[in-house]
């Protein structure tokens, strides 16, 4: 479960970091995204061999982006812990998926409003499902062709998180 650091009921516990993603204290996530302060985060997109992306629907109960549809999944880094053991949890928690090694990384996107002041890694895998939907994480699932999802954003970009719209923008400047 990585190194998941609680403070009181179940508060989670980020570290916060600089301009050059250094740990520079640790904060409660309410705190760190109540002040807008820099920390870390992880998006995957999942693939299947016909090209089509997984997206997740978030859970309506989300405090962030909820109802909104993101990456196959994505998640906060916990104190102390890594990018690439927190994409692997993330895939666990969130898919059930339980992979021996972490996904490739793919590429990086700084601290921005979009992120909500994040560093985020953002990483690529190849995998079929079918996938164990976490359902206080995740609504519901779908598998989009890339094609479809560009003029899907086009049409209704108010039903993506926005830093998913960020990612995906990014997506294609790789393509």
């Amino acid at each position: 479960m990585g190194a998941n650091v609680k403070a009181g009921a179940g508060a989670e516990i980020f570290d916060i970091v600089d301009e050059h993603d250094r740990v520079v204290g640790q904060a409660p996530r309410a705190e760190v995204h109540a002040r807008g302060l820099r920390h870390r985060a992880v998006h995957v997109l999942v693939f299947n061999a016909a090209g089509e992306v997984f997206l997740q629907q978030r859970s309506r109960r989300k405090d962030l982006a909820p109802g909104l549809w993101d990456s196959s999944c994505s998640g906060h880094l916990d104190a102390g812990e890594d990018y690439d053991a927190a994409a692997r949890r993330e895939l666990g928690e969130e898919l059930g998926l339980r992979l021996p090694v972490p996904p490739a990384r793919w590429f990086r996107i700084l601290p921005c409003a979009a992120t909500a002041q994040e560093f985020v890694w953002v990483y690529r895998l190849a995998a079929e499902g079918p996938f164990v939907l976490h359902p206080e994480e995740i609504e519901r699932g779908a598998w989009v062709q890339p094609d479809e999802l560009w003029r899907w954003q086009a049409r209704e970009p108010r039903v993506f998180a926005p830093s998913f719209k960020l990612v995906w923008a990014m997506v294609l400047q790789r393509r």
